[in-house]
């Protein structure tokens, strides 16, 4: 069993509508275009409540800048690592460094800085790279992250046509990825939060509800996950890879 979790920036539920590699993969699918993040609805908060497994309030990061935890926590490539499972990073945001302890992980891509508007090549070179590590290496859980999306919603809405151009050719990118993995991987795709006008930061629909979806041969294609949470998916993936998951996480296993 490997894992794949793909991460699309500020990727509301409704902006998948119409979209076909968007509708097909959810068709393949058990899960849910209701799923909740965390509250605040923000990204760096958001992915250290996704890989540390508990709400903000345990883990004490609530802006887009790091704060040291004022609990002592594994997260989910600390497990990973423990049993013995080789993880790679891919990502365009220098922010996520404290997802993982060092030394912890075999591989970590990160691109190079371009300005706001060209992040769009940021996520091709993400996705260029994840298709070359997966053709090279043998890893048993890979993170890609994709953030041209979040880009877009603050500068020309969500929801917007050019938000939702954006989530189109983002899925185009994790397309190219998915297509080229055989059964023995699960396939995870969520946002970590929504957005509203050009921001999110409120505990509204629009900023919390994300897409989550799980597919692979331990997942039912159609069904609908009830009450799914970002905080499900490590875990979820701690369970399929055979890690142990710590008392302290939050989320529900899924599998």
């Amino acid at each position: 069993m490997k894992v794949l979790l793909i991460v699309i920036d500020g990727m509301r539920p409704d902006s998948l509508k119409g979209i076909s590699r968007a509708e097909r993969f959810i068709s393949e699918s058990a899960g849910s275009l209701a799923a909740r993040t965390v509250c605040p609805p923000v990204t760096l908060p958001a992915h250290v409540s996704l890989f540390y497994g508990v709400n903000p309030d345990l883990h004490g990061v609530n802006t887009n800048e790091f704060t040291p935890m004022p609990v002592q926590l594994d997260g989910l490539f600390d497990v990973l690592f423990y049993a013995d499972k080789h993880c790679a990073f891919m990502n365009s945001w220098d922010e996520f460094r404290d997802l993982y302890h060092p030394g912890n992980i075999k591989h970590h891509y990160l691109t190079q800085d371009y300005d706001y508007d060209k992040y769009y090549l940021l996520d091709r070179m993400v996705k260029d790279e994840t298709l070359r590590y997966l053709a090279t290496r043998s890893p048993d859980f890979v993170f890609t992250y994709f953030g041209w999306t979040d880009i877009v919603g603050h500068t020309r809405g969500w929801m917007s046509s050019e938000f939702i151009e954006a989530v189109k050719s983002t899925w185009n990118l994790a397309g190219e990825i998915i297509d080229t993995l055989d059964d023995e991987w699960t396939v995870i795709v969520t946002a970590d939060h929504g957005g509203h006008g050009r921001d999110h930061h409120m505990d509204i629909p629009e900023d919390m509800n994300i897409p989550l979806f799980f597919r692979g041969k331990d997942f039912r294609p159609g069904m609908e996950i009830e009450g799914l949470s970002i905080l499900d998916i490590a875990p979820t993936v701690a369970k399929l890879l055979g890690a142990v998951i710590p008392e302290e996480w939050e989320g529900i296993v899924r599998v």
